[in-house]
Parts: structure tokens; sequence; C-alpha cells
């Protein structure tokens, strides 16, 4: 049986025959030269920097385009340090589910070192601190999720954390935020060094999430008179602190099963995914699709890896804000959510199994290729049309690929402002195009009133996915029988001419009627829902 640590690998044959590709570099030589003079430190050991990240710096490693590795650091869920990093040598055995159902297996070998981010953990900490002094340190990279750039409570005050941080001052932070300042002050106090702060968290503007929270905290520091000002003023200097924005796009989901008896029959053991008390799902493997994307603002004070090379596309920062709104506002988004409600109301479980039914693949069609494409705006890096044509035809439709429709249709009513409305404005704003003109877009949206009933295409009742705007919207639905003969308008103006919903007021637009009737004909009766994206989609 083959183990997956350092040892292991230098079974060369027998991870070969077992059909894994090996790095082709010297890893005892990579973490000497990256412990001695690191490049880059990585917060949030998850599955998409195990995944994707990491393997972009082994690409350089193996084709001798770099000789140093990536620390990788967790300030959050210690669990995965010690579990999933610590017993396995910090290699991963990534597995790329094919959509023919094959399997392509490698070992990522380019971190270096992992840490635990907390001064809890004081040996880490301490380390962590001395690469934050080190002139070689390049840049600090984040996939910490959107809520990790969150200083606030819903009352708009601080979180209590992020209170006693800013009142403790640098010397003894729990926030991650807070910590991430008080590594970069570290970096200030021995020559302001200087050093590319990259978010490459799943969200819009992602750059300047991260320096604004920072920046918040750092500037209360200030205020209250525990660090200089001339620390602001550092980290305000983009010649010396740089917060590039960046879209990143890859599904790396929860370990599969499927995955893990498939390693175990190619002879490899210790597999098995765990859970930790955080509720990560993770495992010593990570299985992903293939297609991935990387877009970066090239903003580097102290440089770079050539990771062009591996495929990361750099840019200007407007070039990044045009990619991340074609993802969002017209390739990928939109199809989800569209696939999310009715994938709910039709009773489906799994997205790539929607994506065999005729008329929803159709409708996405239809959103993707006919509605979206005339108001994108053509980034000039990623071809729009390619993009899509890619996520129809062989993303959306990896039956490998375990994501779900109810998953999806989670918090609909925070989404649809910018994966549809974006699109109803432009059209409202071209003289060449006419919103009321607009067919599918409107379908979707009647069929989200029609999710909100809480009743599926049979007439059974069906759990409707966690939303904060649940307990606004649905009384609106409430009380609705399928068949029953009530007053759609009464029921729907409040909503559909909700400007914060969709961006726009739909009956301003032209499209508050027709969603109306689209919604009147779907809960004509059983299986109203099918007999209307037949009507429509045919």
């Amino acid at each position: 049986m083959l183990k997956l640590n350092k040892e292991s690998l230098k079974n060369r044959s027998a991870w070969e025959k077992a059909g894994v590709e090996l790095p082709s570099f010297d890893l005892d030589a990579m973490i000497e030269s990256t412990n001695e003079n690191p490049i880059w430190v990585h917060f949030g050991a998850g599955n998409i920097f195990r995944g994707f990240i990491a393997v972009l710096q082994q690409e350089l490693l193996n084709t001798g385009k770099a000789d140093k590795g990536i620390i990788a650091a967790e300030t959050y869920d210690f669990e995965i340090i010690d579990k999933i990093y610590a017993p396995y040598d910090n290699l991963s055995l990534l597995v790329i589910m094919n959509p023919d159902g094959s399997l392509s297996n490698k070992i990522v070998s380019s971190i270096s070192q992992s840490l635990v981010g907390d001064a809890s953990r004081k040996e880490d900490w301490e380390r962590l601190k001395k690469i934050f002094i080190k002139p070689s340190l390049q840049m600090a990279t984040f996939t910490i999720t959107e809520k990790g750039y969150n200083l606030y409570q819903l009352s708009g005050d601080y979180l209590p954390e992020v209170q006693q941080d800013m009142a403790n001052g640098p010397g003894n932070v729990k926030n991650v935020m807070s910590k991430v300042a008080a590594l970069t002050y570290e970096r200030y106090k021995s020559g302001q060094l200087p050093i590319a702060l990259v978010s490459m968290d799943n969200c819009s503007e992602n750059g300047s999430k991260l320096q604004k929270a920072v920046l918040a905290i750092a500037e209360r520091w200030a205020a209250n008179g525990l660090v200089e000002q001339g620390f602001v003023d550092y980290l305000k200097n983009p010649e010396k602190v740089s917060f590039p924005w960046t879209m990143i796009d890859k599904i790396t989901p929860r370990p599969s099963e499927t995955v893990k008896k498939a390693l175990m029959d190619r002879g490899i053991e210790g597999m098995d995914p765990i859970v930790t008390e955080k509720k990560t799902f993770i495992a010593p493997f990570v299985n992903a699709e293939g297609p991935q994307y990387l877009v970066v603002e090239d903003s580097f004070p102290n440089g770079r890896p050539p990771l062009e090379e591996a495929g990361v596309i750099f840019t200007t920062r407007e070039t990044v804000d045009r990619v991340e709104k074609m993802k969002v506002g017209t390739c990928l988004n939109p199809l989800h959510t569209a696939l999310a409600v009715f994938g709910c109301l039709l009773g489906y479980e799994s997205i790539a199994a929607e994506m065999k039914d005729e008329q929803l693949k159709k409708l996405v069609e239809k959103i993707g290729y006919e509605e979206g494409m005339p108001v994108v705006v053509d980034p000039g890096v990623i071809n729009p049309m390619d993009f899509a044509r890619e996520v129809i035809e062989v993303r959306l439709p990896n039956p490998y690929i375990p994501d779900t429709p109810q998953r999806i249709a989670t918090d609909t009513s925070q989404k649809i402002v910018v994966r549809f409305g974006q699109t109803i404005k432009a059209y409202r704003d071209r003289p060449d195009l006419n919103p009321a003109d607009l067919k599918y877009i409107p379908l979707v949206l009647a069929g989200w009133c029609r999710y909100l009933m809480g009743i599926d295409d049979s007439g059974n009742e069906m759990p409707l996915s966690p939303d904060p705007m649940l307990e606004t919207l649905r009384p609106y639905l409430e009380g609705i029988e399928l068949g029953s003969d009530i007053n759609v308008s009464e029921r729907l103006k409040p909503v559909l001419s909700n400007s914060q919903l969709f961006a726009v007021n739909l009956y301003e637009v032209g499209l508050g009627e027709k969603v109306e009737g689209y919604f009147r004909e779907m809960i004509a009766g059983v299986g109203a829902v099918r007999a209307t994206l037949k009507k429509y989609i045919g």
C-alpha cells in the first residue's frame, strides 16, 4: 500500500503504476530555499488553495521557473493543519474529475511549510512574524471566504473580537484581518518593506474588501496611539503595499466517497475525509473539476513569481472587474440560479442531471447565448462566448461534480440583483435594446416567485434554502394554492417593484406584467411549471 508522505515519494515506480503524476523537482531543496528566503505565504489552507493555487506554483517548480514554494497558514480552522497537512508532510493528492468519469491524479508538493496563524501557537506565530520581515517576501495571498473580510455585526457595530483587537493593538490579535494588520506592521517596522496583499476569494472587488478591513484596524490603532501614523501611510502607499483585485473560478467540492474508493482501489491508503469541529469537509485528497481561471491585477511592488507561465492572466484592475462581471452577470452565475430555482421545483438533486433535461438545458442556453451575450462587456482576456460554451457544454453537465440546486438556491434574494438585474439595466440603457423583449430572464424571475411558495411542481411541500429575505418575501406568496384564482398582481407587485432585489422596478421596464403572466401559468395546477417551460422553451 502507498502512503502519502515524503518517504513514500521515493518509490516513484509504484506511484506511477497507480496512475499518479509525481513532482519533478527536488523537494528537500525547495523546502530549504523557501525557508531561507520565502517569497509567498498563503492564508486559508482549504481545498481551493490545495487544488488550484498551490498547483500553479508546482508547475513553475516542475519546469525550473521557480525554486521556492508556498508557506501555508490557517487562521480559522487549526485542525486542517494538524490533521491534513502535518500527518502527510504538507503533501496533497489532486484528483481531477473528468466529464467522462476518468480521474487524473497528481501529488501536489509545492507547500514548504504549514503553520497555524494564531498567537496561541507561539512557535508558529513567531515563524510567521519572521517570514513577514524577510525582504524576499513578495506576496501574501488569501482564500478565507468573503466573511473573512467582514469586521461588523448585523447591528453595524464591530464584532466583539475586532473591538478587542482595536483596543489591544497588534501584540495580541484574534480576528484574521487584525492578524494581517499585525504581521504587516512587523514588515513596516523592518524598513517599510514592500509587499502585495492579494485576496483570491470568489467575491467582487476582493482587493478593496481586504484593504478596507486592514486599514480600518490600522487607523484605529494609530488613533489609539498603539502604532505610528506612518504605518497607516505605508498601507495607503501602493508602491509599498498593494491590494490587487482578482477573479478566481474553479469548483472544488467536498471530498467525494467515490474518489476515496477509487484511490484506495489503486493501493493508496489513509485517504479518509474528515469533518472538523468547525464543519470543514476536507481530506488528504482534493477532488475538483478541470477548468480553472485566475485573473489578477498586475500590481506587485516587490515582484512576483512568473505565474503567467502556469496560466494566470495578469492585467489591469478594470479588466479584472470586467471578467468578474462577465462571469457573475452572464456566463456562469445566472445559469446556476436558473437551474437552482427550477431544479428545486422539479425535484432534481444534481445540477448535472438538470443539464440532461431538454427544457432546462435550452433555458440556460437562451439566457447565456441569446439574452445575456448582447450586453456583455468583452474583457479582452477571456472570450465570453467561449467561456459560456465551456460552462454549458462541459462544466454544468459534469456528473462527477456533486453540486445541488438546493445549495445554489441559498441566498437567491441577494444574488438576483447582480445575476439578472444588471442585464436588465443594460437593456434599459441601450438605445438598440428593450428590456420588455426579454423572455427567458423574466421566466426565471417568475420561477423564483413560484419557488418561494414552498410547493414543488407535484404539489408537495418543498423546503426552501436559507435566505435572509425569506421572512420578508414569503408572506406575499403564502396561502396560494395550485389551481386557485387569485389576484396575482396584488400579490407580486410589492416584490417585483422592489429595485433593491432586481436593480430596477420591473414594471417600469415593461417586465412586471410579463413575470405576473408566467407566474399565473405556473400555479394553474400540478405540473404547471413543466407545462410553462414546454410552452415557452419548446
